[in-house]
């Protein structure tokens, strides 16, 4: 990347931690070579834990080999897309490596896609392999002939797993794979039991080349197919391990989706890297969860703050051991001072405030890991990668203080939306990436996120950024979540409705949340209607879906 002094304000780079380095050198590899080299170093180092069970990187690393030629020999060809319906386990990282080393791409899916979801993504990407566990094999069977896929490979979660969990789950998965039997469907272990061929080796590939066509949450609108090159994902792991100096003795507890950019490139690319271990979790239940960190004692865990609410909210939450914790990325959405102090006083843990997205593969800023964390603030860039403020027509730049589109340039930068030229150009233009996020950045150099530019609602001609009647919710002491949504109104174009999830035990009135509106706000952004709910609807990661909301308001109104 090439910018001089003068090109981008870098003042950010004085708040630094002394460790991490303003520039890092990025080996032009393929993405598979972040297991491999660590295999070569360290062939029996711990690199996974699944339960009870350990792999070691020599494993992991000739699982890996064994499944590339096993999807040779079944046809799939450099470039061919392979989808991952799977959740955190072994063979998710055997299966991702794999599919890299038969030169073909990565798309991964969210396991609790509906048919009709799946129908769109597999379509989409023209993906002619799927790979997912026997729960999901009805559903995925389902697909066989109106798609392009042409066959499914079962993994069994069971042989992953220690007995005697395996032997119970492996009956129950056996049963549900027979209901599903067809010609078309391959066990995985007719791959993994097979010896490589003669003088095999993984496919040479550019590290230009797409590694990975993830999709975009949909959070904000249809998902897009994100193309993300060989290089993208090893520079982001390369920033991730400077950035917290993870190293072998690292254990990363790895709970968000695998099938995420945050849970990839954090979770699994970096720590692999590094030499370090992943502890799988496949889906998030907050006790089970701090079982898991008491009795494996990860060093890092990754988490967005409506786990720390679901953990605040276990009875006994103080009878756990956390202490081996020394540092937890947060993303995703705002963190409170609430949430940061008392997680931080129980695990003694540094929680490390960040930004990123899936079109920069993920994490591309933090607060320092020692240095001063700012509350409220995404933090500081990573090396190489450069940001700053324009005006929302993106005409100009923006002096610290002031608001505007965060846009950024690194070498994770996404090669563009696949088969979308036209929403490419206008994401990415002369270098930039285009977030679409509403911020500014102080004089320190920190930034900060006020809004989503497509989030904006507009009342009556005025301007209203949801996250600050968000942050309100988040302070009322009666509140355990809630959300700010803009829906349609004939008069005034949209109004605002905020729907909140009170704490257990707590009752209140919509009045009574209005009077606190008004007391904190100008006429236009006062919420005209509060609903209450037990539950919002969630992403896999947990952000809260501003969207669904908004769409079920509009179903119910009769799509006015």
């Amino acid at each position: 990347m090439s910018a001089s002094p003068a090109d981008v304000d870098r003042r950010w780079l004085r708040h630094y931690d002394p460790n991490v380095p303003h520039h890092l050198e990025y080996p032009r590899i393929p993405t598979y070579r972040l297991l491999d080299d660590s295999a070569s170093r360290t062939p029996d180092a711990p690199c996974a834990r699944f339960f009870n069970r350990q792999f070691t990187y020599r494993q992991i690393r000739d699982a890996s080999d064994r499944f590339a030629a096993g999807l040779q020999r079944l046809g799939v060809q450099r470039g061919d897309r392979v989808a991952l319906l799977l959740p955190n386990s072994p063979q998710f990282i055997v299966c991702y490596y794999g599919i890299l080393k038969a030169g073909a791409v990565v798309v991964p899916l969210n396991p609790l896609y509906t048919e009709r979801e799946l129908t769109f993504h597999l379509t989409d990407s023209n993906a002619e392999t799927l790979v997912t566990i026997p729960m999901f094999l009805e559903k995925a069977a389902g697909l066989l002939g109106h798609t392009p896929l042409k066959r499914i490979i079962s993994s069994p979660l069971a042989e992953f797993m220690p007995f005697p969990l395996s032997l119970v789950q492996g009956m129950r998965e056996n049963r549900m794979a027979r209901r599903a039997e067809r010609r078309e469907i391959v066990p995985i272990s007719s791959l993994l039991g097979q010896s490589l061929p003669s003088g095999w080796r993984p496919a040479e590939v550019s590290p230009d080349e797409m590694a990975v066509l993830i999709y975009s949450g949909g959070t904000t609108g249809v998902a897009k197919g994100i193309m993300l090159s060989h290089f993208n994902l090893v520079a982001n792991a390369h920033q991730l391990q400077a950035w917290v100096n993870l190293d072998a003795s690292g254990r990363m507890l790895a709970v968000i989706p695998l099938f995420h950019g945050f849970g990839m490139s954090v979770t699994m690319n970096a720590p692999l890297l590094a030499g370090g271990e992943v502890v799988l979790i496949p889906r998030f239940v907050a006790r089970d969860v701090l079982k898991a960190i008491q009795k494996t004692k990860p060093t890092f865990f990754i988490g967005v703050p409506t786990m720390f609410v679901a953990f605040s909210n276990v009875p006994d939450v103080d009878k756990y051991d956390l202490r081996s914790v020394k540092g937890i990325f947060v993303g995703a959405a705002p963190l409170t001072k609430g949430i940061k102090d008392e997680f931080e006083a129980r695990t003694g843990a540094e929680l490390i405030e960040g930004y990123g997205l899936t079109e920069a593969v993920t994490a591309i800023m933090a607060n320092p890991y020692k240095g001063q964390k700012k509350l409220g603030s995404i933090g500081l860039p990573f090396p190489d990668v450069d940001c700053k403020i324009v005006s929302l027509d993106g005409t100009r730049d923006l002096p610290p203080g002031e608001s505007g589109e965060i846009v950024l340039r690194s070498p994770t930068v996404m090669l563009g939306y696949y088969n979308k030229p036209q929403e490419t150009a206008e994401t990415i233009r002369d270098g930039w990436l285009f977030t679409g996020d509403i911020g500014h950045m102080d004089e320190d150099g920190y930034f900060y996120i006020t809004d989503r530019k497509k989030e904006l609602i507009i009342v009556g001609g005025f301007n209203v950024f949801p996250r600050e009647i968000d942050e309100l919710i988040a302070l009322h002491p009666k509140v355990k979540e809630g959300i700010t949504v803009g829906i349609p109104d004939p008069v005034k174009g949209e109004r605002i409705k905020v729907y909140i999830v009170l704490k257990e035990g707590e009752t209140a009135t919509a009045e009574e949340f209005i009077a606190y509106f008004r007391e904190r706000l100008v006429p236009y952004k006062v919420p005209s209607e509060v609903e209450f709910r037990s539950e919002l609807p969630k992403s896999m990661i947990g952000k809260i879906l501003r969207r669904k909301l908004r769409e079920e308001e509009i179903a119910r109104r009769g799509g006015q």
